[in-house]
């Protein structure tokens, strides 16, 4: 089998390399191509090679998720999107389970309610792969929509390791064996939080500092756990992620292991979508009705219930419709489900092969509807729920009615809660336009004035009187919203955020009063500190009294443990 594995990899890939230059001059996604690549070499081998190979490409991907996970996050499932992910996972769920409950009886499946399941998974569970990877500028950044996409990711993976733990067992009403799978996934769980807590160090302290010696002892961390998974009878994917969760993704010991599984990251993820597409069959009738189906419930059911369920926690229309169009691909841990119950027999063809199609299709979709996501917004979405938001943003906003003549700050972060300080103490009136609920409070108990909607949206910047302001500044490094606010019809002049002095540049030549690069300033500040140190040894002395100074003002504002992006 080996040697079958080494043969399609290497016919896939060359295919796959020849697609990806044409990707790269038209300057796009891979993601198609690699499914492409797939589609053109897979009737070359045989569906259990695929399958094998499909299963040791997710393997290792959900171990790199494992490595990523931060333990915050878990608290940040249940204050930021709890409403959300629960309302999804029950009406879009108990839906998708029903439906495929139906579709199997009347096709004559053999196992309609493990078919069901499988069907519904796969109707209700979102990507990692893909939306983290689609969303990675949008988290880093500390956007609301990414990071309210990346809990509900969080949340969809762990319901699916404990679907895959529960449906290990070759029949549902072997209570006892259902249980025991049950049990060694929490034991899996719990061995890598106990390495997590003391092995992990220990390895990092017997390694004194070789980067190299850290990585290798990872890799074997994850070729134990895939090994104790497969001797007793559970998925390697439970063994995969159980083994990154026991890596630590924080501190300066970690950073060598997470540069190295980058590195072999890509690799992966290639595997994976290239068999993706390999995988795909010509469906018969019953499994294009399925596919179908699929793609119904998660490009157009499942993105609504997340966007109404986030409308009702009081997120605006953008964030919430940005957020739910993140989450309408089909989940590789559904494909995991689906092999596994594949490798059983307990899941019909049709039903595979439909969850195959919709996930090829699902993920090559999310490409295109990404890039013209606020097409899409400023078509359908704001006119359908313009009314609703309006009221909202004005119950959650307050502007004094004379104000004029004042700055415009989006975003209250780090840098805009410094500027608002100043301009307090200059006597110049301003409001603050941010969206994040986790500084509702903030804004209220703050500021004289803020609008609490998105500075990419419309009505919130007509509530903050934009036409009449002398200065806007932003503090948000994004792209699209400092093009968005270039191109708003104000004589105010304007401050705004880049990461490169390039894009400063264009900005700059568009009409930008100043643009600020954190990156080149924070380099521009380390050169002139070390000649400051150099010339005058005396001004060593006053160097770092001006630094504590600083660290004590973000001190002050509770910044002197974590940069928060803004």
């Amino acid at each position: 089998m080996a040697a079958e594995i080494i043969v399609a990899l290497s016919v896939m890939f060359i295919a796959a390399g020849l697609l990806l230059l044409v990707a790269n001059h038209f300057g796009l996604s891979p993601i198609p191509f690699y499914i492409i690549a797939g589609l053109l070499t897979g009737p070359f081998f045989e569906v259990a090679e695929l399958v094998e190979l499909a299963q040791w490409g997710i393997a290792f991907l959900v171990f790199v998720f494992g490595i990523q996970v931060n333990f915050d996050d878990i608290r940040s499932v249940f204050r930021d999107a709890e409403v959300a992910a629960f309302t999804q996972l029950l009406v879009v769920g108990t839906a998708a389970v029903g439906a495929g409950y139906v579709f199997s009886i009347y096709f004559g499946f053999e196992h309609p309610v493990r078919n069901a399941i499988y069907f519904g998974a796969a109707a209700t569970l979102s990507s990692t792969i893909v939306g983290v990877g689609l969303l990675k500028q949008d988290v880093r950044n500390n956007l609301v929509h990414g990071r309210l996409a990346s809990s509900i990711h969080f949340f969809d993976d762990m319901v699916a390791i404990g679907i895959i733990l529960i449906l290990s067992a070759e029949t549902l009403s072997d209570a006892q064996l259902v249980t025991s799978n049950i049990g060694y996934g929490v034991l899996f769980l719990l061995a890598g939080l106990l390495i997590y807590r003391h092995g992990f160090p220990l390895l990092v302290k017997a390694a004194e500092g070789f980067e190299e010696l850290i990585l290798m002892g990872s890799i074997s961390i994850l070729i134990a756990f895939i090994a104790a998974a497969e001797a007793v009878g559970i998925s390697i994917v439970i063994g995969a992620f159980a083994a990154g969760i026991a890596i630590r993704s924080d501190g300066a010991q970690a950073l060598g292991v997470r540069n190295g599984i980058e590195s072999i990251r890509d690799f992966f993820v290639a595997i994976f979508f290239v068999t993706v597409g390999a995988l795909v069959q010509v469906p018969t009738l019953g499994g294009l009705v399925l596919a179908l189906a699929l793609l119904l419930f998660v490009l157009v059911v499942s993105p609504l219930v997340h966007m109404f369920a986030f409308l009702y926690e009081g997120y605006d229309a953008r964030t919430a419709f940005l957020a739910s169009s993140s989450l309408n691909q089909i989940s590789e841990l559904s494909l995991v489900i689906a092999i596994q119950a594949w490798l059983m027999g307990t899941i019909a063809d049709g039903v595979f092969n439909a969850i195959i199609l919709a996930t090829a299709a699902t993920m090559i979709l999310t490409v295109v509807t990404t890039r013209n996501e606020e097409v899409i917004y400023h078509t359908l979405v704001e006119r359908l729920v313009r009314g609703q938001q309006t009221r909202r943003i004005d119950e959650r906003s307050h502007v004094d009615d004379d104000l004029n003549d004042h700055v415009v700050v989006v975003g209250y972060g780090r840098q805009g809660r410094l500027l608002v300080e100043r301009l307090e103490e200059l006597e110049v009136p301003y409001v603050v336009v941010e969206n994040d609920p986790v500084l509702a409070d903030d804004l209220r108990r703050e500021c004289k004035n803020y609008v609490f909607g998105d500075a990419l949206a419309t009505y919130p910047m007509e509530r903050a009187r934009v036409d009449d302001a002398r200065l806007l500044v932003s503090t948000a490094d994004s792209d699209r919203l400092s093009e968005s606010l270039l191109e708003l019809s104000t004589d105010a002049d304007r401050i705004l955020r880049a990461d490169t002095s390039r894009k400063a540049r264009e900005w700059l030549d568009r009409g930008a009063t100043f643009v600020n690069v954190p990156n080149v300033l924070a380099s521009d500040q380390l050169v002139d500190n070390v000649s400051r140190v150099v010339k005058d040894e005396r001004e060593t002395i006053a160097l770092k009294s001006e630094h504590l100074d600083v660290l004590s003002n973000l001190e002050r504002y509770g910044f002197g443990s974590r940069y928060d992006g803004n």
